[in-house]
């Protein structure tokens, strides 16, 4: 039976508690958060922080602290990001990978508009030096995919040598700026990437729910949490991210899958720990 991995994603650089109370902002909220909703089914936690005033930050000691918090309480797969502010230096969105050595982080292959109002800016240089960076300190790549030419990038650093195969991809769909959330972009998106890889996709906002159900019955892997949707259905905030995890179980069992552990992750993934 297929194992299906649950990735949550529980902060984002941009939720507010206005948006929704139950967003974890500090590290102890994002710890904790991360710990319920290991208990609830899933293996890979996707960490953004926030300052003191509740804005996205790359900040290493943000993540440190949150890191450590976590890794003394569970065993999930640790995924940080490296775009969690659109205003951070090269430097500063890859030293946390050098000081704390996550097993995953995202690696954004491609440059795009972001929300109609700035530039998520990832040029050549960068994401050569990124993908070289992971390789050294044994960081796996979740490439994230937010429009078809970033699968041909990714190919593209594949057969330079910044990536290394078997890839691992997230397809995002509904960002404004990128490809929206139906079925057949995701069909077609999945139809790009070499048949060895893994690959995970997730619908921002009313296409969380679509997406998720189209990713399963494709053979994906799932992401659900807030930094890509606060409502878990029409009209009614999220309780808590570990809510979205408990359904994402739900319906992976129900679509006659299991819901992968840590350890079986980290195998699906090839990981080494």
């Amino acid at each position: 039976m297929k194992k299906t991995i649950i990735t949550v994603a529980t902060t984002g650089a941009f939720p507010t508690k206005e948006h929704n109370p139950a967003v974890p902002l500090t590290p102890k909220e994002i710890a904790n958060d991360v710990v319920e909703c290991w208990k609830a089914g899933a293996a890979v936690a996707h960490l953004h922080m926030r300052d003191d005033e509740g804005k996205g930050t790359m900040n290493k000691e943000k993540f440190r602290e949150t890191v450590e918090l976590i890794r003394s309480k569970c065993d999930i797969i640790l995924n940080l990001t490296t775009s969690g502010d659109l205003h951070a230096t090269d430097e500063t969105r890859m030293v946390h990978l050098m000081e704390l050595q996550p097993e995953m982080a995202s690696y954004d292959a491609g440059t795009m508009n972001w929300m109609h109002s700035g530039i998520f800016l990832n040029h050549p240089l960068f994401l050569e030096k990124l993908g070289n960076t992971m390789q050294e300190y044994n960081v796996k790549p979740e490439i994230e995919i937010f429009d078809s030419g970033m699968v041909y990038n990714s190919l593209y650093y594949l057969k330079k040598g910044v990536l290394k195969a078997p890839l691992h991809f997230q397809f995002v769909l509904g960002a404004p700026g990128g490809t929206a959330a139906t079925v057949e972009n995701l069909v077609y998106l999945k139809s790009l990437i070499p048949q060895d890889s893994t690959w995970s996709a997730f619908g921002i906002g009313a296409g969380h729910l679509p997406i998720l159900l189209a990713t399963l019955a494709l053979g994906g892997h799932v992401r659900v949490g807030m930094e890509d949707n606060v409502f878990y259905a029409k009209d009614r905030l999220a309780k808590s991210n570990a809510e979205f995890v408990e359904r994402a179980g739900r319906l992976i069992k129900e679509a006659n899958q299991q819901v992968a552990t840590p350890a079986e992750a980290r195998k699906i993934l090839g990981l080494s720990k």
